[in-house]
């Protein structure tokens, strides 16, 4: 009879007994074998900082400017911040007792500026462990949803649950604004999805040893936690907190009668009004104050204007138009746009006021019929012209893609 060469087990009492030369192991073997390789790696860890090549602020700018047009600002504070957090891991012990601390970063801009997209292009070119997570998932402890410890998880499985390696990691938490505190006033129900994520969140981003699931929470009660230290990870939030420019124009408004109101009024750009962004007006939007102090680097993303639109189209590496040229390549047919064509776009998307998400959008409604009939026919040049674009845009009912 078949049976498990390390613990007996029959092939009816295992769920899995899988084959070998000379013997048999069954599934409970193997997931005691994996555990254990988890608790022994995860102690002798093979990631050394000094192996790290440290990029310069200007060049980390110039890798970011190759995929995120515009945002000039928001790179220069995104860059610097990376640069010290190497720094900061790579200080050594000197005798004047000085210890660089972290500086958490918050980025706020609307829907489609580039948040997520800096976060996941500064990816690309780090040597450290690099995750990204939504906040709205998550709950306060002992309700349903993911427990703030999942952040880590994920950190710890994109190290290779290697523990010193993800304690020099960075986090990104996507969605800050959506765990806002819901109201001022008192209520005999908890905001377990709010300000009880924001409490949860305190000692992540100030330093703190927290043990954390290496299978995620609630699904394996059973399993060992691994203890980690957050003190050098760096945390990078972005949100588009939706309606703050009407916060910050109460508190730009200050004076409110006579001559010199119009006249201070005057000295502000009221289309970009996330440029004076100050941290009173995260707090008035719903961030506790413990975790606006935890977040010191504050800064913007400007709405994307036409021209910025207009340059995303085609200029970085992986511009929307280079990835329908690659697509159709692939088929044989090469692929072309006219300049009307992607002005026709841009204006589209300036309509519609959904930032870059919405240049994806309107070219997926343009080239569906494309990209569905031409990879059967005998075509090899393809030209997406201004009357095309028209044609299969005015097919689209707008208010879809405006509600989208």
């Amino acid at each position: 009879m078949d049976k498990c060469s390390f613990c007996g087990r029959t092939k009816k009492e295992a769920n899995l007994l899988i084959a070998g030369l000379e013997g048999h192991i069954c599934d409970h073997c193997i997931e005691q074998a994996h555990n254990i390789m988890i608790e022994e790696l995860g102690n002798k860890s093979n990631f050394n900082i000094d192996s790290i090549h440290l990029r310069k602020p200007e060049e980390i700018k110039s890798f970011l400017d190759q995929y995120v047009i515009g945002q000039d600002h928001a790179k220069k504070v995104l860059s610097v911040a990376v640069y010290n957090h190497y720094k900061r891991l790579m200080q050594k012990t000197d005798s004047d007792d000085v210890e660089i601390e972290k500086s958490n970063i918050i980025l706020v801009g609307e829907t489609g500026t580039g948040k997520t997209l800096l976060a996941r292009t500064i990816a690309r070119m780090l040597h450290v462990p690099f995750t990204i997570v939504d906040a709205t998932v998550l709950t306060e402890a002992g309700y349903v949803g993911e427990d703030i410890e999942s952040l880590l998880t994920r950190l710890l499985q994109n190290a290779d649950y290697d523990v010193k390696a993800a304690e020099k990691g960075i986090v990104f938490i996507d969605e800050i604004d959506k765990i806002a505190r819901k109201g001022d006033n008192p209520s005999i129900t908890r905001d377990v999805s709010g300000e009880g994520v924001q409490q949860g969140l305190l000692k992540l981003l100030e330093g703190s040893i927290v043990n954390v699931p290496p299978q995620g929470g609630r699904k394996h009660p059973e399993q060992k936690m691994i203890p980690v230290d957050t003190k050098n990870i760096l945390f990078i939030c972005g949100g588009a907190f939706e309606g703050i420019e009407k916060k910050i124009a109460q508190r730009l408004n200050t004076t409110v009668v006579g001559y010199n109101a119009s006249r201070s009024r005057d000295l502000f750009d009221k289309n970009d009004l996330l440029q004076y962004i100050a941290p009173q007006d995260l707090r008035s939007y719903g961030l506790i104050p413990e975790i606006i102090g935890r977040l010191p680097v504050l800064t913007y993303l400007s709405p994307l204007n036409r021209k910025a639109l207009r340059a995303i189209l085609t200029e970085p590496k992986n511009s929307i138009t280079k990835q329908y040229i690659k697509l159709f390549a692939m088929d044989g047919i090469t692929l072309s746009f006219t300049e009307g064509a992607l002005d026709y776009v841009v204006d589209k998307a300036v309509e519609f006021k959904l930032g870059a998400r919405g240049l994806r959008a309107i070219c997926e409604a343009i080239m569906i019929d494309a990209m569905f009939e031409l990879p059967s026919k005998e075509i090899k040049e393809f030209v997406v012209d201004t009357d095309y674009a028209e044609h299969k845009l005015g097919r689209v009912d707008m208010k879809v893609l405006k509600a989208s």
